[in-house]
């Protein structure tokens, strides 16, 4: 059933490290353009870098997922709807190319654009996670045929009578299963579990207003310069961050080792 009243509605995401940084500001301003209003909550390393952007929310942060900040983004959204009643998660690396429309409203719990049998999904891209993914659904009483792989770069959560906060806390536990696996991407793997998981229906109503008016570049071709000190601060926080995950997980052995 949609909601009636108007939702309070904010975007958020990731700005960890420079490139990211800059990124994010160039979606402030476009936020800022085309949506005027709209508040943008982040997570970032430094918040002091969105100091003159009215329209951003800066939080600091330093990265929890052990290789990459992909399963983080659970982070924010939860620091997001604290605040509001719903939340669209945005990639960094993305603009707003025109008119977002004032009054949005998105049914509660998950509403997300691109979805696809996960077992297909997996088996098509990544089949060599596909027995890893087997094992932490039965670990959590799933049949992995029924899960649904979603797409992580622009998707939306609302409040949904607090399974939001139990999405949020299953997402984190398949994420850490995955990362310890060596499985350190695939967000839509997880966030898919943890969905079914808590017995979320995947909406669409709304995700396509978002898209279309989204561009969505890609990051990973735009080059910066590392400095021999950038590279050995990722080498310990990698380390620090994996054995962390390693002493955590022996609080529920048998889930993670067994």
């Amino acid at each position: 059933m949609k909601n009636t009243l108007p939702q309070k509605v904010c975007f958020c995401t990731l700005a960890l490290r420079k490139k990211y940084r800059l990124l994010t500001q160039n979606l402030a301003q476009d936020l800022e353009k085309y949506a005027p209003g709209k508040q943008l909550l982040i997570y970032t390393d430094s918040p002091q870098d969105f100091v003159n952007y009215p329209n951003v929310l800066a939080f600091q942060y330093s990265q929890k997922g052990i290789l990459h900040c992909y399963h983080d983004k659970r982070f924010v959204m939860a620091e997001a709807l604290s605040k509001f009643d719903a939340a669209i998660y945005i990639d960094a690396d993305t603009r707003i190319i025109s008119q977002i429309p004032h009054n949005i409203n998105f049914q509660p719990g998950i509403t997300v654009g691109h979805t696809e049998n996960l077992v297909e999904h997996v088996s098509k891209y990544t089949p060599e996670r596909l027995e890893t993914l087997n094992k932490v659904a039965s670990k959590l009483n799933l049949s992995l045929e029924t899960v649904t792989y979603m797409g992580e770069s622009l998707f939306v959560i609302a409040k949904d009578e607090g399974r939001e906060t139990e999405f949020f806390k299953y997402w984190g536990i398949i994420s850490n299963y995955l990362e310890l696996k060596g499985i350190h991407a695939g967000a839509g793997n997880a966030m898919g579990l943890a969905a079914t998981k808590v017995g979320w229906i995947i909406k669409k109503d709304g995700w396509q207003t978002i898209r279309k008016v989204t561009q969505h570049l890609d990051a990973a071709s735009i080059s910066t310069q590392q400095t021999f000190w950038d590279k050995w601060q990722r080498r310990i926080g990698y380390h620090y961050r994996l054995n962390k995950a390693r002493i955590m997980a022996l609080k529920d052995f048998n889930f993670y080792y067994n």
